[in-house]
């Protein structure tokens, strides 16, 4: 009776102890806890190989979205020719809000890489499993394109007496005598493209892939950046350079450049944050 009523005692010890580890393992299960990948300064080359070679396996779904870009090149022509203090700034948050608009990309590289056909339907409702996450992360990126546009307008409010018209507009921004414009506008727009660019590299296709929140996913974003600091400042610069110079003939050539991009940054994703399998109270793989 003794041993027994002993072991009652100890029982209820033996179960609040399991309760007061529980939350120890949990809060051990971070987002700081994956493990991201070292990048080397070929690995952005090797992206847009990977990016052609699923361009190729599924031409249609790329050229339908080729199709979107140059439909948005189009509608930023129109931004130009009616507001040119916004053109800049929406045309940099463009290129940098790729990773959201490439969504059905993504999905497609995914199935490609699972073994499956992808299909142009399934990749216009990829973004139906994370909705509320990708609608918040959206919303963050929307904000940011709205400073930026706020930012881009007090830089021409303070340079310029008026605002310059359409009409040679290139030529008076060069002008020597704004050059003090140009390195503000430079600046400016520097730190929110690096903003934006460092949140969203790899936050859209994590997102869909293992269905993180959407601070997780920014936080790794960020992590990925500040740990390959060189390699990634290469990729965004190699993604600007790419589609200016498809935007040059009538962004036509965002037909191809934009889905091969998209592709690209799948694979990105994917070497930055490599699949293991899951431990124990560990973020999913």
């Amino acid at each position: 009776m003794a041993g027994h009523e002993e072991t009652e005692t100890h029982m209820p010890q033996s179960t609040h102890q399991q309760e007061e580890q529980k939350p120890q393992e949990e809060r051990r299960a971070s987002v700081f806890d994956l493990k991201l990948a070292e990048l080397h300064a070929g690995d952005p080359l090797r992206w847009l190989r990977l990016g052609w070679t699923d361009f190729l396996q599924c031409p249609r779904i790329g050229l339908f979205y080729g199709l979107c870009f140059f439909l948005m090149g189009h509608a930023l022509l129109a931004v130009f020719q009616a507001a040119p203090a916004y053109v800049l700034a929406l045309s940099a948050g463009f290129l940098l809000m790729g990773p959201f608009l490439c969504l059905g990309l993504y999905d497609a590289s995914r199935s490609l890489q699972q073994g499956r056909r992808p299909a142009l339907r399934t990749s216009l409702v990829a973004w139906r499993p994370t909705l509320g996450t990708m609608a918040i992360f959206a919303g963050v990126l929307l904000i940011l394109e709205m400073l930026w546009g706020r930012a881009s307008l007090v830089v021409f409010a303070v340079t310029f007496n008026t605002m310059p018209s359409t009409e040679n507009l290139l030529a008076q921004l060069v002008n020597p005598e704004n050059i003090e414009f140009l390195i503000t506008y430079t600046v400016v727009g520097g730190v929110f493209a690096g903003l934006i660019f460092v949140t969203s590299a790899i936050s859209i296709p994590m997102i869909l892939d293992r269905q993180v929140d959407a601070i997780s996913a920014g936080l790794t974003s960020i992590r990925a950046c500040l740990q390959n600091p060189g390699v990634m400042l290469w990729w965004g610069a190699l993604i600007t350079l790419l589609v200016v110079l498809a935007m040059l003939p009538l962004f036509l050539g965002l037909f191809v450049i934009g889905p091969v991009v998209g592709h690209a940054t799948w694979h990105a994703y994917r070497q930055i944050c490599p699949h293991a399998p899951p431990a124990p109270g560990s973020l999913p793989a």
